[in-house]
């Protein structure tokens, strides 16, 4: 039976031959291969490739060379091309001689990068407590900047103090880093006012609400989103509600292959193995006391174990910043974090194990976080508690009365009240929904998921 050349060492090879588009001999090959490999062997993967169109020899006898062809050649060039168009004009986060170095290689392009697996020891070699991604100074210098008004408060009270302006910033900030086109201001308008961005993509205007439910699940009851399996899983069912090609994804952990985007990182696949490091990654974090080492933690294994069949960087970005809410410290709310760089650290994470860079943009973007919110929160309108509390039960009020075509009248919320809402709050309930009545038109009944012809026919209904 003829030997099997495994995909790897093919792609090792076309690398190495890659780097060398003036040709290279055999014996030069056998000495840059990290492996001995054998002569039949390498002469049989250099036909391989022949055979592929991938690389073409030229020459006889000593003389022989490999060298890639024209048409791998051009593709190599266009991608150099592409990333020097990037980073000709790009802002960048100040990063560190590690995290330049991390930046140069993910930068090369594709063919050149050696592809990779997950790693276990990656995970392993961490102890909780004793390993530290971020060094006793560098995080003491974090507590300083990340030191709230509510530091001696209940657990959860600086985040909801801000919940406002937190909803909008790490919303949009967290989609920019996945491309989304809204901004800042249009953000705002679809929180605030339940208005979608004119021209945008429906999934673009989907993923910035789902955002907007993760957080406030987060915020409204910190006991409940403690660090735990249950609450990231909960994260991903808000954060991938309605853009997943498989809705029965949503919430759960994935059972099939998956690939990264412009990496050569290959996750792992088989769903048992997946389900039990991600209960080990959740267990280890979960251990970690110091809020920043925890955040950062979670930033680089999620994403690394790809628990998910998307969305997984998303539910780090949140997941992140349970610590903080927990500690009433800052949030994280990525805002102005350059999208490459970003990119940049997480590539050098799946495909050198290195955290460097990463940390770099962590460490800039949470320095970003502090100016935005530590310097304005006395100008911060608190939230009104006892609406958060009800959010859920005041948004399905107002959706049956306008689904039923009901009025919207103090008898007809007072008999819509829900029995999880206490007797004692009663009066403010039914205050609340005629409230949100007085606002409610076309435009923002999407809060309530409400579709424009349901708002219609009650409108026609119930307008004197």
């Amino acid at each position: 039976m003829p030997k099997v050349t495994s995909p790897q060492a093919l792609e090792r090879l076309a690398a190495l031959i890659s780097r060398h588009p003036e040709g290279i001999g055999i014996e030069q090959l056998s000495q840059q291969l990290k492996a001995s490999v054998p002569r039949r062997t390498l002469q049989r993967r250099l036909a391989l490739l022949i055979q592929q169109a991938r690389i073409q020899s030229r020459g006889e006898g000593r003389a022989l060379r490999y060298q890639p062809t024209p048409q791998v050649l051009a593709a190599i060039a266009q991608e150099r091309l592409q990333i020097t168009d990037q980073t000709s004009a790009e802002i960048y986060v100040p990063t560190s001689p590690e995290g330049e170095e991390i930046k140069v290689y993910v930068r090369q392009a594709r063919p050149l990068r050696k592809p990779v697996g997950y790693h276990t020891a990656f995970l392993t070699a961490y102890q909780p407590n004793h390993t530290a991604y971020l060094p006793p100074s560098l995080r003491d210098q974090l507590h300083t900047l990340g030191r709230s008004p509510a530091e001696q408060t209940q657990a959860g009270t600086f985040a909801r103090d801000i919940l406002s302006r937190l909803l909008i910033d790490l919303s949009w900030a967290s989609s920019q880093l996945e491309g989304n086109t809204y901004s800042r201001l249009d953000t705002e308008r679809l929180i605030e006012l339940g208005q979608a961005a004119e021209g945008k993509n429906a999934l673009e205007t989907q993923m910035i609400l789902n955002h907007k439910a993760a957080i406030e699940y987060l915020v409204s009851d910190t006991d409940q989103a403690s660090l735990s399996t249950s609450t990231v899983i909960a994260l991903h069912a808000f954060l991938s509600d309605g853009l997943m090609a498989d809705p029965l994804a949503c919430g759960r952990i994935r059972n099939r292959a998956v690939e990264i985007g412009g990496s050569v990182y290959m996750p792992i696949a088989l769903p048992q193995r997946l389900d039990e490091l991600f209960g080990v990654v959740i267990h280890m974090a979960a251990q970690i006391q110091d809020p920043f080492e925890q955040s950062f933690f979670l930033m680089v294994h999620l994403p690394y174990l790809q628990p998910f069949e998307d969305i997984n960087k998303r539910v780090s970005r949140l997941a992140a910043n349970i610590p903080f809410i927990r500690h009433n410290l800052c949030p994280l709310s990525f805002i102005d974090v350059p999208q490459q760089a970003y990119v940049d650290g997480m590539i050098g994470v799946y495909e050198l194990n290195r955290v460097d860079l990463l940390r770099d943009v962590f460490v800039w973007a949470y320095e970003r976080s502090c100016q935005q919110y530590v310097a304005v929160q006395h100008n911060l309108v608190p939230p009104d508690v006892f609406r958060l509390r009800y959010r859920q039960a005041l948004s399905e009020v107002v959706a049956t009365i306008v689904r039923k075509l009901e009025p919207a009248s103090e008898a007809t919320a007072r008999a819509k009240v829900p029995a999880l809402v206490s007797a004692t709050d009663h009066e403010h309930f039914v205050t609340l929904v005629l409230e949100e009545f007085k606002t409610l038109h076309a435009g923002n009944a999407i809060r309530f998921g409400l579709r424009p012809l349901e708002f219609a026919a009650w409108q026609e209904k119930n307008t004197p």
